[in-house]
């Protein structure tokens, strides 16, 4: 099942040299990994509900263990410094959906868990 990587990242106006060697880098430790950019930093987005003051990053990976061993990774341990010291921001792994997914038989389900009926 497909797994993402996701970062809602806040960088500063000027970027420090330091980020660009992140960026330039980062995808030679993605590649042992399948990882592949979905989004790198949005910058033309429309948010539509809420706020969404960052710019986001959405990376696929084939699995949830490709995901962890890529963060995991000495080479993606070696670059986070490059970018955190100069972006903050939240990042998370998560698992993607099974093909198939279902999300009335998700609402049944937490219905159940709640003991409501309407």
């Amino acid at each position: 099942m497909t797994a993402y990587a996701l970062a809602n990242l806040s960088p500063q106006t000027v970027l420090h040299e330091e980020v660009f060697v992140y960026i330039e880098r980062i995808q030679s430790t993605l590649d042992p990994f399948g990882g592949r950019f979905l989004v790198h930093g949005a910058p033309e987005r429309e948010v539509r509900e809420g706020e969404w003051p960052g710019d986001l990053v959405m990376i696929a990976f084939p699995s949830m263990d490709d995901a962890r061993a890529w963060y995991d990774s000495a080479a993606y341990q070696e670059l986070i410094p490059l970018r955190a010291r100069h972006i903050p921001g939240d990042v998370l792994l998560v698992d993607g959906v099974a093909p198939g997914y279902d999300p009335a038989a998700t609402a049944a389900t937490l219905r159940a868990a709640s003991g409501g009926t309407a």
